[in-house]
């Protein structure tokens, strides 16, 4: 009994071993079916002289959802990520040039920021802010003051009710000459 144990083990591990072998001819079958394959679709994507990609045609975001993102990014001092949102913002928002004037301005990349509020007010010359900004910059860079006082006078005209803080901008490029 012990012996024919002992055999039906050998036997076994025999018939194991040629299971095996079939399988292993198998899985090498299916390994060389799948490297065809995958050489058959990259000749396909080499000849055709493009890499096939993916396109959005909508955007999910409103402009406003991506200047509120654009906010998000700026608070969190990741100051390219705003610029990309306050980018895609800026094709229907013209609010979203002030808003890139501004991270300029953080930059101290000042001559694009000077673009950018000359922008935003170009686009909405109703903008306040834009011109108290650009007023500030150019006190900040002591150049134009006179142009920075009259920009200045400008905002506070457009809004009244935020007097208070162009007139602030006002007093400063007085102080500065």
């Amino acid at each position: 009994m012990g012996k024919n144990k002992i055999l039906d083990i050998t036997h076994k591990t025999r018939m194991n071993s040629r299971e095996q072998r079939a399988k292993s001819k198998e899985q090498t079958g299916k390994r060389v079916k799948l490297y065809a394959l995958c050489s058959l679709l990259l000749a396909f994507c080499l000849c055709s002289c493009s890499i096939p990609k993916i396109i959005v045609l909508d955007d999910s975001l409103s402009p406003e959802e991506h200047l509120n993102l654009g906010v998000a990014y700026e608070k969190k001092g990741e100051l390219d990520n705003a610029l990309k949102e306050y980018q895609e913002a800026s094709k229907k928002l013209p609010l979203a040039y002030l808003y890139m004037g501004n991270v300029y301005l953080q930059k101290n990349e000042y001559d694009k920021a000077e673009t950018y509020y000359k922008k935003a007010i170009k686009k909405d010359p109703a903008n306040a802010d834009a011109y108290n900004n650009l007023a500030w910059l150019y006190f900040i860079k002591r150049e134009n003051l006179d142009e920075a006082e009259r920009l200045a006078l400008k905002a506070i005209e457009l809004n009244p009710s935020k007097k208070t803080i162009y007139i602030d901008t006002l007093e400063k490029i007085k102080g500065s000459r």
